[in-house]
């Protein structure tokens, strides 16, 4: 057997005959209309497909075959119809849940696995890519928010195979060719039969030219590392010219080659859209701020008499000033500082620029890196933390959510931040004589403020990460870091953002890491016009209708993300679901758990109204014999019928 939990399965009564097997009692049934398609019109009789959570492809040697993709195992209930009674392989293109979420249903079939070495232990350890503390640089994750998708319960690997490997069936020669993008380790196999070549190849292309989702390539924090590799894998594709492209979802693509061609151009546009408007890492320094003068603080600059920063080579703190005549201070975000430098800063600030009280730290959005240094001016100033409505939960609370860049993951000794004073959305208050408006503005996130007033008689807004750029420079649009796990769709992101600066109309803009744009009307143009370019990329891509449902990893997601709960113990966790729709929408959601877990109700059923959101309560439940350690729990997803599989999931720390 090829683990405990399959043997575990082998104590279940059954009867294993052909087309007979052990079913978990988390495992869906097979759907009623789904048939098993034969490839005999298109000249290869022994190739089957049948669909659920993936395609699953059956290649056939008299009454043995072997399997690339499993979906949910219903397939092994139909393998008969092609007179098939043993399976010997299952090869998996990638780790990708919705591809193995039925392995349990092997138990009793003896059959091997094979799949990429470089994902063996995305399948042998999949908790380990689960972390309840996470971390900035944890393995596979953009800032600490997991980009890999793997199995709630361990895959044990017959065989891994490498990058350029070959693997042999009954006198067939697979080649195991390197496809990784949609998936960090992912491949393809291809087959020569009748002179002609089958690409098996996973989520590397859809028909149409599309990507199977984009959080899936979303590889590191808006730098594009998985969209090179998927344009490198349809490259390759494409020089083998196959009669068939057989994907692990949506329908089979015959003769692909142009279908490739024109995916590699429209992947090359999205990385251009992507990849910051700006001259990050280059020229960056020197466009960061051409407006402030030195004052008599070392590194601190003048922007307006009123407005302070600081300012150094290659120096990216948070920290904008707005000192009143008066002495009191109100800064927007803190972060990136050494206490010691810090400290001796606003010391001299209060000898030579005439400060005397640092009332609070407004904060501009959720990332870590704009509110570290928050809770040391509150203990050692006095100061007060601010924050908009719209994300006080994800300051305060940050470990219920799987967000990039959470204040835990940065290990500075603190895992949340207390809020003081919390602002409405569109929120005008007076201070020291400016009247000073807390809007929503997103872009880089959905949990982010713009804070405006007039100051020194400029209409100033502090904008975050939205927007950096010099906006002389005519090339650059100004975005920062494109990221799905950012919650960035961009009707909710950068195109309101885009909207919102465009409404406003800033003679300057004080950017986040001292960054300051004076005179930016051309470039908030350039910005909108990118915004909405960039949608158009993505629908251009999206296998989605709605490219929401394709870009956004949260449509479907539990609140809160991780659990604790001891043997013996149940906790409570909210699912949110999302319509994006102008319509009403239809979801089944099964909840499926690893031995030990149990989850009631087992199933979400239910409508939500068009462009509406819900959440729905349900509780984990850990047995007295749970193992021990985190565990993964998936959401199986049905929407209006059409089956998605294990895309989602959440995460339940079982204790003694």
């Amino acid at each position: 057997m090829k683990s405990l939990l399959a043997v575990l399965w082998l104590m279940l009564p059954f009867q294993q005959a052909a087309g007979e097997r052990a079913v978990p009692p988390s495992a869906p049934g097979p759907s009623s209309s789904a048939t098993l398609r034969s490839f005999a019109p298109e000249g290869f009789p022994d190739l089957f497909v049948w669909a659920d959570t993936c395609n699953v492809y059956v290649l056939r040697q008299g009454e043995s075959a072997i399997l690339i993709g499993l979906g949910d195992g219903s397939v092994l209930a139909h393998l008969g119809e092609a007179g098939v009674k043993r399976v010997e392989w299952v090869l998996f293109t990638d780790h990708h849940r919705e591809q193995c979420q039925g392995y349990p249903r092997l138990a009793g079939w003896n059959v091997k696995i094979g799949a990429p070495e470089a994902e063996r232990a995305l399948f042998e350890r999949p908790s380990s890519f689960r972390k309840m503390h996470p971390k900035l640089g944890d393995p596979l994750t953009v800032h600490s928010s997991s980009y890999v998708r793997p199995p709630i319960w361990p895959v044990p690997l017959d065989r891994g195979f490498a990058r350029m490997d070959t693997f042999d069936w009954r006198g067939r020669e697979f080649w195991c060719v390197e496809t990784k993008g949609n998936s960090p380790g992912g491949m393809s196999y291809l087959l020569k039969a009748g002179g002609r070549w089958l690409a098996f190849s996973g989520d590397v292309m859809l028909e149409g030219a599309r990507m199977h989702n984009y959080f899936d390539t979303e590889w590191d924090y808006g730098f594009a590392a998985g969209i090179y590799e998927q344009y490198n894998a349809a490259a390759l594709l494409e020089g083998f010219d196959p009669v068939l492209l057989l994907p692990a979802h949506g329908p089979v693509i015959p003769k692909p080659k142009k279908q490739l061609e024109a995916f590699q151009q429209k992947l090359r546009r999205l990385e251009r859209m992507v990849v910051r408007g700006y001259d990050v890492s280059t020229f960056s320094s020197g466009d960061q701020d051409r407006v402030s003068t030195p004052t008599s603080v070392p590194f601190v600059w003048r922007t307006t008499p009123h407005l302070y920063k600081f300012k150094a080579q290659d120096y990216y703190p948070n920290l904008v000033m707005i000192l009143a005549d008066g002495g009191h201070a109100l800064l927007v975000d803190c972060g990136l500082f050494e206490h010691d430098f810090l400290d001796r800063s606003i010391g001299l600030m209060r000898e030579r620029l005439g400060l005397k009280q640092i009332d609070a730290v407004l904060i501009s959005h959720m990332h870590g890196d704009h509110v570290l240094d928050a809770p040391h001016l509150r203990e050692t100033w006095g100061a007060q933390i601010w924050a908009l409505d719209r994300m006080v939960n994800q300051l305060e609370h940050p470990e219920r959510y799987d967000y990039a860049a959470p204040i835990q993951a940065y290990g500075a000794g603190f895992d949340s931040v207390r809020v003081d004073r919390v602002l409405k959305t569109g929120e005008t208050f007076d201070w020291e004589g400016y009247r000073l408006t807390a809007d929503w503005m997103p872009g880089q996130t959905e949990f982010a403020m713009g804070l405006s007033g007039t100051i020194d008689g400029r209409k100033v807004v502090f904008t975050g990460d939205n927007i950096f750029a010099d906006p002389k420079n005519p090339r650059q649009t100004g975005h920062e870091a494109v990221v799905a796990r950012n919650s960035g769709i961009l009707e909710e992101g950068y195109i309101y953002g885009a909207e919102y600066l465009a409404r406003l109309k800033p003679d300057l803009i004080m950017g986040g890491h001292s960054y300051v744009m004076d005179h930016p009307a051309g470039l908030i143009k350039r910005y909108r016009q990118w915004a909405y370019g960039l949608r158009d990329t993505f629908r251009s891509l999206s296998a989605e209708p709605d490219y929401r449902y394709w870009f956004d990893p949260f449509w479907v997601r539990a609140e809160p993300f991780r659990t604790t709960l001891r043997r013996g113990e149940s906790a409570d966790v909210l699912v949110h679901v999302r319509n994006f729709r102008t319509r009403g929408q239809s979801h089944h959601i099964e909840i499926h758990t690893p031995p030990g877990l149990e989850a009631e109700p087992p199933t979400l059923e239910g409508t939500l109204a068009k462009e509406t959101r819900q959440a729905f309560p349900i509780r984990l439940r850990a047995s007295a014999e749970a193992p021990l350690g985190v565990q993964i729990v998936a959401f199986d997803v049905t929407l209006d019928g059409r089956r998605y599989g294990e895309w989602f999931d959440c995460m339940a720390l079982v204790e003694p």
